[in-house]
């Protein structure tokens, strides 16, 4: 491809971030970043804003390239045929080459009463409209918890820790993703901190009210303040445009990344399901996949055959209150192993983990091509998973 060459990339957060900086590489490369908000959303520390320990939010001068042109706004529709975008308050703007990094939000409970009276938190807004609920509550009120995975938990423990009085509501296993050692130095902690866990299928939620939840077994259990950390959806722009999806909404792509539709259109993040074999939400999967969705729309620029994914993870991490936390290993195939890092040193490790995110994200804005922790081999892992099958990209038009 020969001149001037525009990319748009809808969703500022881990994902879109990084391949935004990434594309800037080439100088006759224009990169747009079109994201709803004016600001840089630290998802991972969204239970810290509800707490009060942080707020959650970064300038984005300091993660954005300053060649990239931040375009304030929501995406309505891709128009694939016409190459354009619409927006929110009017217009469109045209692109070369699309990268879909929308993220990912919580699911529609599907509960009666959780919507009318459970407060979510899987967005800045959502967590913004509860952190005055909590500041309001009194200091005795009941809050419960639902959710057995890291936002539940970090979430139980951040208000535990300032003295509010929790239960937890698992309805599956504590950390799903934890080896049972791990999950036995989360309970411990979350003991410690007089948090009331309630597991097992009889402790599911099926009605929410104002002041209660009622579980399976047919239990209630007092709650002023009830939240919801339970679920995991995506935005439904993508199946809206007519391209295809999983059945969640995830964007189908190929091991390049590249849409099974168009070969101008690139997936990245928790919105993409490369093969059909969607990797866990997590920012230790959306930047490499922003900075391999960028690689692979550079190597279509330049002429040259794109990479195959190959993704590594080291384990999970998750905050337990300010004073304590946990750091599960993994094998690179992203299952548990049996060694943690645990208390305070857990702790530090998370708060590293979280600072180093960004500084990976400011690094390539400063030097684009930096970022390499998406060439780290994966191993064989995920080729044995992957099914046999025609390559189903389309060519360019």
């Amino acid at each position: 491809m020969t001149g001037n060459t525009d990319v748009v990339v809808i969703g500022g957060g881990y994902a879109g971030v990084m391949a935004a900086n990434r594309l800037t590489r080439r100088d006759d490369v224009t990169v747009t970043l079109i994201n709803p908000r004016p600001d840089f959303v630290e998802r991972i520390r969204l239970h810290q804003l509800v707490g009060g320990s942080h707020d959650a939010v970064l300038d984005y001068r300091r993660v954005l390239a300053e060649g990239v042109r931040l375009v304030v706004d929501s995406v309505t529709h891709i128009d694939a045929a016409g190459r354009s975008v619409a927006l929110a308050v009017g217009g469109t703007i045209g692109y070369d080459y699309l990268i879909y990094a929308v993220g990912s939000g919580g699911a529609d409970p599907g509960v009666p009463g959780a919507t009318e009276f459970a407060y979510p938190i899987a967005t800045l807004e959502a967590a913004e409209r509860l952190r005055p609920v909590i500041d309001a509550a009194p200091a005795t009120a009941a809050v419960t918890v639902v959710g057995a995975g890291p936002t539940g938990i970090e979430t139980a423990a951040e208000l535990a820790e300032a003295g509010r009085t929790v239960t937890l509501v698992c309805g599956e296993p504590l950390g799903p993703y934890l080896h049972p050692r791990g999950r036995r130095s989360v309970r411990r902690r979350l003991t410690a901190l007089g948090v009331t866990l309630l597991e097992g299928p009889d402790a599911r939620v099926t009605a929410v009210t104002r002041d209660s939840v009622r579980l399976g077994d047919g239990r209630e259990s007092a709650s002023e303040v009830t939240v919801w950390t339970a679920g995991f959806a995506v935005p439904d722009l993508a199946a809206r445009s007519g391209l295809s999806t999983d059945a969640v909404g995830r964007m189908l792509t190929d091991e390049t990344l590249t849409s099974v539709d168009d070969a101008r259109i690139v997936a990245a993040g928790d919105s993409a399901a490369p093969s059909n074999l969607p990797l866990r939400m997590s920012c230790q999967a959306a930047m490499p996949l922003g900075a391999r969705a960028a690689d692979t729309v550079l190597s279509r620029i330049a002429g040259e055959q794109p990479s195959p994914l190959n993704q590594t993870f080291a384990g999970q991490c998750i905050s337990l209150g300010r004073r304590s936390g946990v750091f599960q290993f993994a094998h690179r195939y992203d299952v548990a192993v049996w060694f943690h890092v645990d208390g305070r040193p857990g702790a530090k490790l998370k708060e590293f983990v979280c600072r180093g995110i960004v500084k990976h994200l400011s690094d390539e804005a400063r030097k684009p091509g930096s970022y390499a922790l998406h060439r780290v081999p994966g191993g064989s892992h995920r080729q044995r998973l992957l099914r046999t099958g025609p390559d189903r990209t389309p060519a360019l038009p």
